[in-house]
């Protein structure tokens, strides 16, 4: 049995949320600079130089790569063989994503109740999912999310008989639906089976799996969907900042699970050009 005081999950945790704030991951910038290379329109290379741009000031001074700092979602994969001592782990998390926002000047968006939206001060509580896994380790991944994108994600209770096409159909209506209110180019996560709740989950964490990066374990139907979707979502027009282009997303990422003998449920959940996740592990 490995120990592991939960100051060490606070201060890791407030460190990551000050982070990814300031500094895009590899596989974001990567993928603006290639969308850069093939983009048709001169306005949307120009909007995709301006994102560029932005993210090199925001490195350089200091400042958050988006006025909306998001709220905190924290992925936790927990191995079994870990005792967490000193505290509450819930308790912890949150006290790191609180000295994170407040350190770091970053903009508190998170109100205590949803309809006296009373500001916490602090962006806490953060959205929490914890897993269990084999070993020692722990495995954090935060990605926090602006609601400019996730107030456009959408889930659809397909019924099975709607199948694969069902799929596409409900991909393209929530691209569409969003247009340039989901500050494009955007990420697509997709989460397909399970129950409702299941494939909203993966949907989000779709969103922190590398961009650009092929999974070979995934099924080949859902590889050749990825590639399909993001041309179709790339042919809408929609473009760079929503003015017109061929890079609507950067990426189309989707996870499966199997589901009821009844049920084809689909999540479509979007981030902005921003896709905001990094990953440590203890």
């Amino acid at each position: 049995m490995r120990e592991i005081p939960v100051s060490e999950l606070t201060k890791q945790i407030a460190d990551l949320c000050i982070s990814i704030n300031h500094d895009l991951s590899d596989d974001m910038k990567c993928a603006l600079t290639s969308a850069k290379q093939t983009e048709a329109s001169p306005i949307g290379q120009k909007v995709l130089g301006q994102l560029e741009e932005n993210l090199a000031i925001a490195k350089e001074k200091m400042i958050p790569i988006c006025q909306d700092t998001g709220m905190a979602v924290v992925f936790l994969e927990v191995g079994q063989d870990v005792h967490f001592v000193g505290g509450s782990m819930e308790n912890a998390i949150n006290e790191g994503v609180r000295r994170g926002y407040t350190d770091g000047y970053l903009r508190k968006s998170v109100v205590s109740d949803p309809i006296v939206r009373e500001n916490t001060k602090d962006n806490t509580p953060a959205i929490i999912h914890y897993s269990i896994v084999p070993g020692d380790q722990v495995k954090i991944t935060l990605a926090p999310k602006g609601f400019g994108s996730e107030n456009m994600s959408q889930v659809f209770m397909l019924k099975p008989a709607q199948g694969i096409d069902g799929v596409k159909e409900a991909i393209l209506k929530a691209v569409t639906d969003a247009g340039p209110n989901a500050c494009p180019p955007m990420v697509v996560g997709v989460g397909i089976g399970g129950t409702f709740e299941k494939c909203a989950l993966m949907a989000k964490q779709a969103l922190t799996d590398p961009v650009g990066v092929s999974d070979t374990n995934k099924p080949t139907w859902v590889l050749d969907l990825e590639r399909e979707m993001l041309d179709k979502i790339n042919s809408t027009g929609i473009g760079p900042a929503g003015l017109g282009g061929t890079t609507t997303a950067l990426a189309v990422n989707i996870r499966t699970y199997p589901t009821h003998i009844a049920g084809l449920p689909v999540a479509v959940n979007i981030c902005c050009h921003v896709n905001r996740h990094i990953t440590v592990i203890l």
